[in-house]
């Protein structure tokens, strides 16, 4: 749609890149600003939140190559090529990659595990929102063909080159369709934040969320790479978000218990 921002000579700024640094670094800032509301160290939160961007990049891309493996198994050094490279990579990918280097962080570092992630969750939502305005300047994870009024239509052949979007053809914005999602899950985690009956609910909220919405999402998305489970019922994308809601579920469904067994501040007093 706009993959280029600005120009010069040979030198180009790609939107997609700035918008997603600019989601990285505004999503980090919210982060951190909630981690120290929540008694969490705010050092500590940067760095967790460095590590857990880069690990999110690494997941993203290989979850990317294995869902694409048929692509890049008889020519593995397209892995490394730049069109892999500029590409976005699996979003769902990218999460567990920065959950696993959260619980390796959290745990060496010895900060509370539940209200760290907390913290993190609308920051989360909010750096998605911006990458997936990135994704439709670039083109990428673009939707399947539709007759509907609000489809989108691409002409760009830049798009076409790196992420082999269908010009000239009327498709689903799903990049758009996402983003709005994010919008109310970070407005939705927001405000749950300020007002949590445990650790652990906030982001158990997150992944429920954004679990459900990817799931659907997916039925409308037609770009390769998202690979295929069970026999081609569901992509791989679809089963990691089943799995997210399985997740959120169960913390919400421990973690509440334990909440409703803990005397509150105002029976502590009373019996004071």
């Amino acid at each position: 749609m706009f993959p280029r921002l600005f120009h010069i000579g040979s030198f180009y700024l790609p939107t997609y890149g700035f918008l997603v640094a600019s989601g990285v670094l505004i999503g980090l800032w919210i982060s951190v600003r909630n981690s120290e509301k929540q008694g969490v160290n705010g050092d500590d939160a940067w760095n967790l939140g460095i590590l857990v961007v880069l690990a999110g990049i690494v997941g993203a891309k290989v979850l990317y190559v294995i869902n694409d493996w048929n692509t890049y198994a008889g020519n593995w050094r397209e892995i490394f090529s730049l069109n892999t490279l500029q590409a976005g990579g699996v979003f769902s990918g990218g999460l567990v990659g920065a959950l696993i280097m959260a619980v390796w962080y959290v745990r060496r570092h010895r900060m509370p595990a539940l209200r760290t992630v907390d913290a993190f969750a609308p920051g989360l939502a909010f750096g998605h929102v911006l990458g997936r305005f990135g994704c439709f300047s670039a083109g990428c994870c673009y939707g399947k063909p539709t007759n509907h009024f609000w489809g989108v239509t691409f002409t760009d052949p830049l798009a076409k080159a790196v992420s082999g979007t269908p010009l000239g053809v009327r498709i689903e914005p799903t990049q758009l369709i996402e983003a709005a999602a994010e919008f109310f899950n970070f407005l939705v985690l927001t405000w749950l934040l300020g007002r949590k009956k445990f650790d652990g609910q906030v982001f158990g909220s997150f992944m429920v969320l954004y679990g459900i919405e990817r799931f659907f999402i997916e039925f409308l998305r037609d770009d390769p790479g998202r690979g295929e489970v069970f026999g081609g019922l569901m992509t791989g994308t679809q089963l990691i978000s089943i799995l997210l809601v399985i997740g959120g579920g169960l913390i919400w469904y421990f973690r509440s218990g334990v909440a409703s067994h803990q005397p509150s501040a105002l029976s502590r007093q009373a019996g004071n």
